[in-house]
């Protein structure tokens, strides 16, 4: 209730805050089900939000994964301080600039960048922007898994992954309901 109540107040104060409350437990087993969690992983998520995504991956993770967190808002970075894990990595930064934050250490290495930002919210030079340093984050086969309330992001992940590595499906229990995007790079 705690999480849902920072939501809602984030949502009132933060314009780039798009949901009043966190992710459903329904929505997070769907996006995250095409990790392989039998292996050791790098894991950014965008948009982090208070930690329903993190909680979820830290309890299934192994102990030689790394999870590296990006929030803006203030009062959810404040709830992920709160994450005393030495395989979490928190940034207070936008991922406009994730290439420049991880630099080389992470480039062609991520194994899934999970994604909750609202991308309708932004520039379309931003989006592809970020979308296209995500694709240089990644490793070959590695995977960039979204959610989003409508299916606006599927031709601008096309255009960066290619269209026949982009796919896309509903989870309806969720508030509200949204469209998971799976791109993975070839």
């Amino acid at each position: 209730m705690k999480s849902t109540i920072t939501y809602l107040k984030s949502f009132i104060k933060d314009k780039d805050v798009a949901s009043v409350t966190p992710s459903s437990k329904l929505l997070i087993r769907r996006v995250c089900g095409p990790i392989d969690f039998e292996k050791d992983n790098v894991i950014l998520e965008y948009g982090t939000g208070t930690g329903v995504f993190a909680d979820y991956l830290l309890k299934h993770l192994t102990t030689d994964s790394r999870l590296i967190l990006f929030e803006t808002n203030e009062a959810f970075y404040e709830k992920l301080q709160e994450i005393s894990d030495p395989r979490v990595e928190v940034f207070n930064e936008s991922v406009e600039h994730v290439k420049s934050l991880l630099g080389s250490r992470y480039l062609n290495a991520v194994d899934y960048v999970i994604s909750g930002i609202p991308f309708s919210f932004l520039e379309p030079e931003t989006k592809s922007s970020i979308l296209l340093q995500t694709k240089e984050m990644l490793k070959q086969g590695g995977k960039f898994l979204a959610y989003q309330t409508s299916g606006h992001l599927k031709d601008p992940l096309r255009e960066v992954f290619g269209s026949g590595n982009v796919s896309t499906e509903m989870e309806f229990l969720n508030v509200p309901p949204m469209v998971v995007y799976e791109a993975t790079k070839r």
